[in-house]
């Protein structure tokens, strides 16, 4: 630590600042930064938007939060100021989510925002696209959710056992937030299938229950990896309805096997969706039976399929990390994908 850094901070004060943030109920049990008028200034300057615009809105509680909300929640997040137009644009897809509009912040599924960054702003601001994606240790990754997490606690104030009523909720519920690693994917990114122009810097986000990994390093073809996914996708657990909504963050490994097999990323998407299901009685084995739903009661033979089509919103693919070891996920989004991108501006 150089001297002078070791003058300026004063650590009483540091440890002041985050008990006092903590018992006001402003933080999520870490340690926050303070925003002053100074430091959201510095935040509201990196955009064009009115800082009284409203940046998101939660129509069950009637409740609004505005572009200042929002700055002051990424001050508080620890995210430097540049990140902020993504910050913005994560809100702009998480208000296409039905789910998020609907309630998906007080469900008891405890869902985290899965924020995916495509185009050259993942350079620019150092979002972590490969080896750990998913995981610590890259300030740009962890803070930008962490702001949208603190704008829900204070700016709908929606707080764990009170509007919030998770039963376990999502681990890293607030750190979920990728960027595409396009340079390693054999197709188009996310965000072009989404119809934004190639090249340009742009934001997707969904509400995600879990993850489940597919570790599949010893295959001799492309089917055999296509039937470990499909194994995955058609697991019970996560079904609550007629349709389980999924995704998949696909190792660049696991893509390029695909790729080298000749198939598309949609290929890839249909050979999934045609095979993943399970028969009447296989759910009503699991106690899930789905003979209570419009064009029941069913034979015990009668497939269900476990995606309801095979479109880029029903299972979207994500190409991220690296390729040292062939292992992919499967993530369970709540509700379903806008499957909308929205440039960062």
């Amino acid at each position: 630590m150089s001297e002078h850094v070791a003058v300026a901070l004063d650590p009483d004060v540091a440890t002041g600042v985050a008990e006092e943030l903590y018992g006001r109920g402003w933080t999520d049990g870490l340690p926050a930064l303070p925003a002053t008028e100074e430091s959201v200034q510095r935040f509201l300057a990196t955009t064009q938007r009115a800082e009284d615009e409203v940046a998101a809105h939660h129509p069950q509680l009637e409740r609004h939060v505005t572009v200042r909300d929002v700055a002051v929640s990424a001050v508080m997040a620890g995210c430097l100021p540049e990140y902020f137009p993504v910050v913005l644009a994560a809100w702009d897809a998480l208000s296409a989510e039905r789910a998020a509009l609907g309630g998906g912040w007080q469900s008891t599924s405890g869902p985290g925002p899965l924020i995916v960054v495509n185009g050259p702003i993942r350079h620019q601001l150092a979002i972590n696209s490969e080896s750990g994606v998913l995981g610590p240790g890259f300030r740009a990754n962890a803070t930008i959710p962490r702001a949208i997490g603190l704008t829900v606690r204070n700016g709908f104030g929606i707080r764990p056992r009170e509007l919030e009523q998770a039963t376990i909720g999502t681990v890293g519920r607030w750190q979920l937030c990728i960027g595409e690693n396009e340079e390693a994917s054999p197709w188009e990114p996310l965000s072009e299938e989404a119809g934004v122009e190639p090249g340009v810097s742009a934001v997707a986000a969904t509400l995600v229950r879990t993850f489940e990994v597919v570790d599949n390093r010893s295959f001799t073809s492309a089917q055999e990896v296509l039937g470990d996914f499909v194994d995955t996708i058609q697991r019970s657990g996560a079904l609550i309805g007629r349709h389980s909504p999924t995704g998949i963050l696909l190792n660049p490994a696991h893509a390029q096997l695909f790729a080298d097999a000749g198939m598309s990323k949609q290929d890839v998407r249909e050979w999934i969706v045609a095979r993943a299901g399970r028969t009447e009685a296989e759910l009503q084995a699991v106690g899930k039976g789905l003979s209570h739903l419009p064009g029941g009661p069913f034979a015990a033979d009668h497939r269900h399929p476990t995606l309801a089509d095979a479109k880029p919103a029903t299972l979207p693919i994500i190409v991220a990390g690296s390729s040292n070891a062939a292992m992919s996920m499967v993530f369970r989004v709540l509700g379903l994908w806008s499957g909308r991108s929205f440039p960062v501006r």
